[in-house]
């Protein structure tokens, strides 16, 4: 029953990136669909936003340029923007829908997506692209517009995977694994999260213990995306001698790995994230990652990786307000469109001052990062916050689709669903909240004071 549904939702992402009406040439206008408006107004400027007269003019911008954003990169991060957005309504809005009903990823696009050059992001050398945080974090949200599911894959095998080795790994181990992660022929996950422990990680329970040429780790992981099929498995397990947090590259089908995948979820149901057992897998010594001997070295990886999902719901957000832009403007009721309702206005406006917030918010967190100057506290306070604005933006788009709104050929629901989860992992809004208030006020509040010897966050 939903396949009606969804082919409809695939047709809609398809023409999702000109959704906002544009100019053409001997004046006229050119509608969502390619139908001719006629353009009404006194005048309006080279974005075609109305410059006098009390007639609407049918704007030409996007949620992306109102405040013309783009005036803020450089000329290959544009160029990297545009390219992304092509192969992604190209190649991954045609058959978005098949895979998000059947909950599978779809592996014959990953060639393409490896087209990109963005696997690797900001490292530099190794095969990868060495893109400043800035052009990694907009591409980011360039796959984020068109699909969640398929920017957390990246970011997964990218941001976390590949960057705990080039921060953390060996010469020798970066030689051997990067060039390959970096096409994207070989595919990583990163396993912290556990049964027990989420947010409260760092007291994890699998254990590592050293035997002669490697270790020994037995334990579990859960919520770990791309685990199903990943060829290299990133494992961080507590040293059994040390009683620190150390980690471990751990290869596909070694014997006693087990990876199980999560049935029955709600939100980017393209991300394959499974189940973990790992039932005393032998690791030789080659494989320990050299740079992890406590939790703290994690937080190296996490302040990028915050900042990198922190533009998933930047992305996500702007494809919702131009599919609201264009509903409102084409669906009439009371013999008027919608938009012309000023609730609805409101509501919209809104939705259009929370994306410039958080696009602007965005950026100066990589600009901090590029400078060096980026703390903890504040890539937890751009995660926790743009995340909160993408729950209430997503949310105003709904309420502005009515009915229409639940469903997922209008992407609004299925936008809703993927924001969720999103706003949940690398930090939940409270974690990420309590981190910048340590940074603020000195004052750690992880753990309740009664049982709290010395917290390791």
């Amino acid at each position: 029953m939903l396949g009606p549904v969804l082919n409809r939702l695939a047709m809609l992402v398809r023409w999702r990136s000109t959704s906002a009406i544009r100019w053409r040439g001997g004046g006229g206008v050119v509608g969502p669909r390619g139908v001719a408006m006629e353009k009404r107004g006194v005048g309006a400027n080279k974005r075609g936003i109305s410059t006098g007269g009390s007639a609407a003019v049918a704007p030409s911008f996007t949620a992306f340029d109102y405040y013309q954003f783009d005036d803020l990169l450089n000329s290959e991060e544009r160029a990297l923007c545009k390219r992304v957005r092509g192969v992604m309504e190209k190649e991954v809005a045609p058959i978005m829908a098949e895979y998000w009903e059947k909950a599978a990823f779809p592996f014959h696009i990953i060639p393409k997506l490896a087209e990109l050059s963005v696997a690797g992001g900001t490292i530099k050398g190794y095969g990868c692209p060495g893109l400043s945080i800035t052009a990694s974090a907009i591409a980011t949200a360039e796959i984020a517009r068109v699909d969640a599911s398929c920017s957390t894959f990246i970011l997964v095998h990218s941001s976390l995977a590949m960057l705990t080795i080039a921060l953390c790994g060996s010469d020798a181990q970066k030689e051997k694994y990067l060039p390959s992660l970096a096409k994207l022929d070989k595919i990583a996950c990163w396993a912290l999260t556990e049964p027990d422990y989420g947010s409260d990680a760092s007291a994890l329970k699998t254990i590592a213990t050293k035997v002669s040429g490697g270790w020994v780790i037995s334990g579990q992981k859960r919520w770990i995306g791309n685990s199903t099929f990943a060829d290299l498995l990133i494992i961080f397990a507590r040293n059994t001698s040390t009683n620190q947090i150390n980690g471990f590259i751990v290869k596909k089908g070694a014997p006693g790995l087990k990876t199980t995948k999560i049935e029955n979820k709600i939100g980017l149901r393209m991300v394959q994230n499974g189940d973990i057992v790992l039932e005393k897998v032998f690791v030789p010594d080659e494989d320990r990652l050299p740079g992890v001997n406590s939790f703290q070295d994690t937080n190296k990886v996490l302040a990028v990786s915050r900042v990198m999902v922190a533009w998933q719901p930047i992305g996500i957000v702007m494809g919702v307000f131009d599919i609201c832009n264009r509903y409102l403007k084409e669906r009439k009721q009371f013999g008027a469109p919608l938009a012309a309702f000023q609730l609805n206005q409101e509501k919209l406006v809104r939705m259009l001052g929370n994306i410039q917030a958080m696009l602007l918010i965005g950026w100066r967190l990589c600009k901090l990062y590029e400078s060096g100057k980026m703390t903890a506290g504040q890539a937890s306070l751009g995660k926790a916050w743009i995340t909160l604005k993408a729950r209430e933006t997503v949310s105003l788009g709904r309420e502005l689709l009515g009915g229409n709104g639940i469903l997922a050929d209008f992407l609004v629901a299925k936008a809703f669903c993927d924001v969720e989860p999103i706003y949940t992992y690398e930090g939940t809004y409270d974690i990420n909240s309590m981190v910048t208030a340590r940074e603020i006020t000195g004052i750690a509040s992880f753990k309740p004071a009664a049982l709290r010897k010395s917290s390791r966050l």
